[in-house]
């Protein structure tokens, strides 16, 4: 059985968003990708900017294309090599992603979708980091390990998007990761 409209115009969206990014994309572009009416937009997501969000959220929830294949091993080299790989193969769907962010500011519908997405994201940053299934991660593993490693991934995004001669290598990344931990203070009480 074939896909349905809704189906047609979120694989449409994620393709848009991967090829011209969120703002460059139009009603036009997501129908005529999707085969459909303009009118089927509205119909099934109300906006094309829920469509667009939708999509997005999508991409990064599965991974996939957006970071390329996981090992699942903890292998933090590999990782970061195919964080890397990805910012620089898929420059408009990282820009998009950012773009999202900003739009979330001035949503409370949209910054409520981004910060579950935010929660969903420290999981499996912890999960990509540690190699063990999300369901086996302990709540501070996720807070601690994943939110840290969550804002590396945005932070290297950025560099990588605004400055990419410049940005870190993942070589450079675990260096500086080393170093860094040289500069730790030593762990009192539980914190």
């Amino acid at each position: 059985m074939g896909m349905g409209n809704r189906e047609k115009l979120l694989e449409a969206a994620r393709q848009c968003l991967f090829d011209k990014g969120y703002e460059r994309t139009t009603v036009r572009d997501l129908a005529s990708a999707a085969g459909v009416s303009m009118a089927a937009i509205g119909y099934h997501f109300g906006s094309k900017e829920a469509l667009l969000n939708q999509a997005l959220f999508e991409a990064l929830d599965s991974g996939g294309r957006a970071f390329g294949p996981s090992e699942g091993d903890g292998d933090l080299g590999a990782l970061w090599r195919r964080l890397i790989e990805a910012f620089s193969a898929h420059q408009t769907f990282w820009v998009a992603n950012l773009e999202t962010v900003l739009r979330a500011q001035r949503d409370p519908e949209l910054r409520e979708q981004m910060a579950a997405g935010m929660r969903q994201g420290r999981s499996g940053m912890a999960r990509e980091v540690t190699g063990a299934a999300e369901a086996d991660l302990s709540e501070a593993t996720v807070r601690t390990l994943g939110s840290v490693q969550l804002a590396l991934v945005s932070g290297l995004m950025m560099q990588h998007l605004t400055d990419p001669e410049s940005a870190p290598s993942a070589d450079e990344v675990l260096a500086g990761l080393r170093a860094l931990a040289a500069y730790l203070p030593a762990q009192e009480g539980g914190a």
